[in-house]
């Protein structure tokens, strides 16, 4: 099958090491960082960036999975307990679509007492009918809304993203 691929492992791995980067500036003097991965994809760049977080600062991160059914997202769980009271946390996913599995994977730190909340993804579209826009965004694309942009990812390696 013939792959229209936007994204190859190497410009996706560029596009988050610039992230990385971003968080960093965005959050000078921040000491702590939950990073919140919607499950499987956004798990997987949740771990890559912690991995450049580490690599390029001595910022503490801790990985929590955010679990949901992105076609019925009314249910969502975290994959363990955590102590999110006054601390900064990095919502992340692969593609942000319509805003919706951004806005439904919130729903676990809503009443919390957070610091702040940022979300990252790694593709965009432009039909955000939620409002939440992306903090961090490694390609943002404008499709119709037939087109689908697919991640791909093999173990924690994003093998790239294609339009279908």
């Amino acid at each position: 099958m013939d792959r229209n691929y936007i994204l190859t492992p190497e410009v996706a791995g560029k596009k988050l090491r610039r992230m990385a980067y971003e968080i960093l500036e965005n959050n000078f003097g921040e000491k702590e960082f939950i990073l919140a991965g919607i499950r499987e994809n956004g798990t997987a760049i949740a771990r890559n960036i912690q991995a450049l977080l580490k690599e390029i600062s001595d910022l503490s991160t801790e990985l929590v999975t955010v679990i949901l059914d992105k076609n019925k997202p009314q249910v969502v769980s975290l994959d363990k307990k955590l102590s999110v009271n006054n601390k900064v946390i990095l919502l992340i996913d692969d593609v942000c679509s319509t805003g919706k599995t951004l806005l439904y994977a919130l729903k676990p730190f809503l009443e919390k007492d957070l610091k702040k909340i940022q979300t990252l993804v790694l593709v965009e579209r432009s039909h955000n009918t939620f409002p939440v826009k992306p903090d961090y965004v490694g390609l943002s694309l404008a499709t119709t809304l037939q087109e689908h942009i697919f991640v791909e990812v093999e173990g924690d390696r994003v093998k790239g993203a294609w339009l279908e």
